[in-house]
């Protein structure tokens, strides 16, 4: 019962100082980065590895010319989730992203899982970019065989590996630039992207002059254009999906941003319209955002407190910085990681989809307005408010319950605030297992027809009575004061994340049986590290919940200031 208790307990956010409550200690990263660093970092994060790795890769094994329809689909999705990003990026303006905003909503459970998943995505992410530069760079020499021989690819005698100095080596310098600090970093990935931005756009317009004047002779397929069928071109959809881990990119970076509530939602439409970059950037943009999920992680005790250490000079998580290079560079030096993309790809889209979760608990099932009290003020705490303290974690949508006494008069059944809580969380759950059956359902051609029309069946009505529930309902009221409220706030609540879900839910069956084997070894791992190592060392242990109105009398009562 402990542990299934330790994986819905949630990390509380204080509305009172737009913090959550569990690293107030911790030194806070520095507040550097404006609009235009937020595009790059956007911009140089979203399109480098779909550009210049993906494309060929995608196109000659899954999509044929459908790469557009491909590219066109996961960007739907991606351009929905931003919408939900934007709301949630604004609302909780921290370190973490999808893992942050899990926590806060769904519990610690799922919050680890993420984490643990984004930690996958961007190591193999920055691997798979530092490997696709080396073939671009011995193009500038004139082929592999020019380049220096300190960064040419050698294969081991007697191993099938073939290792990449260039790669390695591009890794560290990215790293070092990390280290140096954000604002500098992100300056450096600036004037890469707008070059390249520059160089796509010739070549856009040249190669559609080109096309177009010569009539696309030569261009016939004699398959068509769906060579690899339908079931092709979704599979391509979900792997292109590693193309635009740009918005969770930009999420990780909140805690650093100036004016979150402005900028974070300008960034992520900014970046529903596309962009191109250079390898160098996307490497920068797989780089900078995993210390900051480290970091995240080891605020809140799930992993060594090593990651949360932030130097005083350039205010950047140094100590995660370094591992996720020296991981990055050894993963590029000695693996041809490009096989691993729909790994990168699981990640972004669960990440995607607990985003669009979470926003409907924000909007539907507020969490309690309570914080943790502090350890130094527990000991004299009862003498102040007697029984007002609870030792508990709450559970999603716990009321108070004198408030729910005042609710529960005859007749008002429907209508008060705990039953309403009650149908919106079950509703979401609805919601959620019906869009997984319909996307199972759909995907399998392989079941017999009965049983998977029977699935889409049952799938579509869980969806649909989901829907109406949610539509027909008010949303909580608490929602305007819970997190930072006058921010961003996502269109067409509950129609558009269950669409997000829909669509991520459907992309991620469609990665095939390979690449979900590959993810459940790193989960089963992640779970393994968290039973013996997160689940023990967790900040919420012995966590004792009270008010946010509670917890500033305890203070003014004790003799301390607010934080």
């Amino acid at each position: 019962m402990g542990c299934l208790r330790s994986l819905v307990r949630r990390k509380q956010f204080d509305s009172s100082n737009g913090k959550a409550e569990t690293h107030h200690h911790h030194q806070q990263l520095a507040k550097a980065l404006t609009f235009p660093h937020l595009i790059a970092i956007g911009v140089g994060s979203t399109i480098g590895a779909g550009v210049y790795i993906l494309v060929g890769t995608v196109a000659r094994e899954h999509s044929g010319p459908a790469l557009a329809l491909s590219f066109l689909i996961a960007g739907i999705s991606a351009a929905l989730s931003a919408f939900c990003y934007a709301e949630l990026s604004s609302r909780f303006p921290s370190a973490g992203s999808a893992y942050h905003y899990s926590y806060i909503c769904i519990g610690e459970g799922v919050a680890w899982l993420i984490g643990w998943a984004l930690i996958l995505e961007y190591t193999i992410g920055g691997s798979t970019v530092a490997r696709g530069i080396s073939p671009n760079l011995a193009m500038i020499f004139g082929g592999e065989d020019c380049l220096p021989t300190i960064l040419a690819r050698h294969q081991i005698p007697g191993l099938d590996i073939v290792v990449d100095p260039c790669a390695a080596v591009l890794v560290f310098i990215v790293t070092g630039l990390c280290c140096l600090g954000v604002k500098e970093s992100t300056f450096a990935q600036g004037i890469v992207t707008t070059a390249n931005v520059f160089v796509m756009i010739f070549v856009i317009v040249a190669g559609s002059y080109l096309c177009f004047k010569t009539g696309w002779v030569g261009y016939e397929l004699p398959t068509g254009y769906f060579p690899y069928g339908v079931d092709g071109m979704l599979t391509g959809s979900a792997t292109v999906f590693f193309a635009y881990i740009g918005f969770d990119t930009v999420a990780s970076m909140a805690e650093e941003v100036k004016n979150p509530r402005r900028d974070l939602p300008l960034v992520m439409e900014f970046n529903g319209l596309r962009a191109v970059m250079a390898l160098c950037s996307a490497l920068m943009g797989s780089i900078l955002p995993q210390p900051r999920i480290l970091m995240a992680m080891a605020r809140d005790g799930l992993l060594p407190s090593y990651f949360s250490y932030v130097n005083q000079r350039t205010q950047v998580p140094i100590n995660g910085t370094i591992t996720t290079g020296v991981c990055a560079a050894i993963l590029a030096f000695f693996m041809d990681v490009s096989q691993l993309a729909g790994m990168v790809s699981v990640g972004t889209l669960v990440a995607f989809t607990m985003v669009a979760i979470s926003l409907l608990i924000v909007r539907y099932v507020v969490p309690p307005d309570e914080v943790p009290l502090p350890s130094s003020l527990q000991e004299n705490s009862s003498s102040h408010l007697g029984t007002s303290i609870r030792s508990k974690q709450p559970l999603l949508g716990k009321v108070d319950d004198s408030v729910v006494d005042k609710e529960n008069a005859p007749g008002s059944w429907v209508l008060n605030k705990k039953n309403r809580r009650k149908f919106a969380g079950w509703s979401i759950m609805f919601t959620c297992i019906g869009n997984f059956l319909l996307s199972y359902a759909a995907s399998s051609f392989l079941l017999p027809g009965l049983l998977r029309y029977s699935l889409c069946g049952v799938g579509g009505l869980f969806l649909l009575v989901g829907l109406i529930v949610l539509i027909c309902i008010d949303q909580d009221d608490a929602r305007h004061s819970f997190g930072h409220s006058g921010g961003f706030i996502c269109p067409f609540v509950p129609l558009l994340p269950i669409v997000c879900i829909l669509i991520n839910m459907y992309l991620l069956v469609n990665l095939g049986a390979a690449t979900w084997a590959r993810v459940s070894v790193w989960l089963f791992l992640g779970v393994v590290v968290y039973i013996f190592y997160g689940r023990r060392n967790s900040s919420l242990v012995n966590a004792v919940y009270v008010s946010t109105a509670h917890l500033q009398e305890i203070r003014r009562t004790s003799g301390h200031s607010l934080a």
